[in-house]
């Protein structure tokens, strides 16, 4: 109720003045104790990855690049936070503006190219926070590391949040980093998922504690693509895989206000396209690697058709600029 009548104010500033705003409104909240008088649902328990989380409604990566709100977002009544994309040094990201919104169609572009403090800084984040939940920690590249180098930025992020996640994300599929989608084609994928199965086996020893893998994927990919990502996911016995990432199509948006900026599409128009590669993927994994079912979640329908699908869990992230915590409360009762 109070974000239905915040969100007009809040979508009369530049998206991404909006969004530090109402993280920093989140935070002030949260000090002040009136985040534990929201209502939540109960939820139903799913065991996930070797993971129990309290229910299946999660925050998708990129609301909180840098770890830096864990306590207030946890607190909303989410199964799971994944926190990042973070990158082994810190980055800007790309040229403001990079945040659009089209309410016309519930739908948000983005391009901002995994804008985050550095590794090194979103793990003192997490240690700081008093967050006791489910965590993911998404890891991406710098945008200097040449795809040939790449995978020695991915076990850097790996090694350096290993003891801190819950699970650990790859992500190989945002539309904003030049040429990091290469990174799902056969052999490029083949040689990085092996290179993180080695470094896991070797941190799990380290630790004496096993962090499943997710790797996120595009959704932009056809069905032979998807076949052999599903393939390789069974062959490197990877944990959980997340579809999906932003589109490039901009077909459901044609001809609307921001729809020819470049960068990722989410939002309702992405519902059908993430759908449908969850229920392809389940369809060649059978069930041998979990899906995390992402993309045009905006009512609790919505989530439930993604585990129609074949998913085991959901994220929620544009939904939630349109909809506000309320939604996490939906769909968390739709899929108990």
């Amino acid at each position: 109720m109070i974000y239905t009548l915040l969100r007009p104010l809040l979508f009369a500033l530049d998206a991404e003045r909006a969004h530090t705003l109402t993280l920093a409104a989140l935070d002030l909240a949260g000090h002040l104790g009136l985040l534990n008088a929201l209502p939540r649902a109960a939820g139903r328990p799913v065991r996930v990855m070797g993971i129990d989380f309290p229910n299946a409604v999660g925050l998708a990566a990129g609301l909180d690049k840098d770890g830096a709100h864990l306590d207030a977002l946890g607190a909303l009544g989410f199964g799971f936070l994944e926190i990042g994309t973070v990158t082994p040094r810190p980055q800007p990201g790309n040229p403001k503006p990079r945040l659009f919104r089209i309410p016309e169609a519930q739908a948000i572009i983005n391009r901002m190219g995994f804008n985050n403090l550095g590794v090194d800084n979103l793990v003192r984040n997490v240690e700081r926070a008093g967050f006791k939940g489910i965590l993911g920690i998404n890891i991406g590249k710098n945008r200097d590391t040449p795809n040939a180098r790449a995978v020695d930025d991915y076990l850097t992020c790996l090694t350096k949040v290993y003891a801190h996640a819950s699970y650990v994300t790859v992500n190989i599929s945002s539309p904003n980093t030049q040429g990091l989608r290469d990174l799902q084609k056969d052999a490029a994928l083949d040689a990085l998922l092996a290179a993180l199965k080695r470094r896991q086996a070797e941190l799990a020893q380290t630790h004496g504690r096993y962090v499943p893998i997710a790797l996120k994927i595009a959704p932009d990919l056809d069905s032979a693509q998807i076949a052999a990502i599903a393939a390789l996911l069974m062959t490197h016995r990877i944990d959980a895989v997340i579809a999906t990432n932003t589109t490039l199509a901009r077909d459901a948006v044609a001809g609307l206000p921001h729809a020819d900026e470049p960068g990722g599409l989410s939002g309702a128009p992405l519902r059908a396209p993430s759908t449908h590669v969850v229920r392809t993927l389940a369809g060649h994994l059978q069930n041998a690697v979990p899906i995390i079912g992402v993309g045009g979640i905006l009512c609790g329908d919505d989530a439930r058709e993604k585990i129609a699908a074949g998913a085991a869990l959901v994220q929620l992230y544009t939904g939630l600029i349109y909809r506000g915590p309320a939604l996490i409360r939906e769909c968390v009762r739709a899929l108990e």
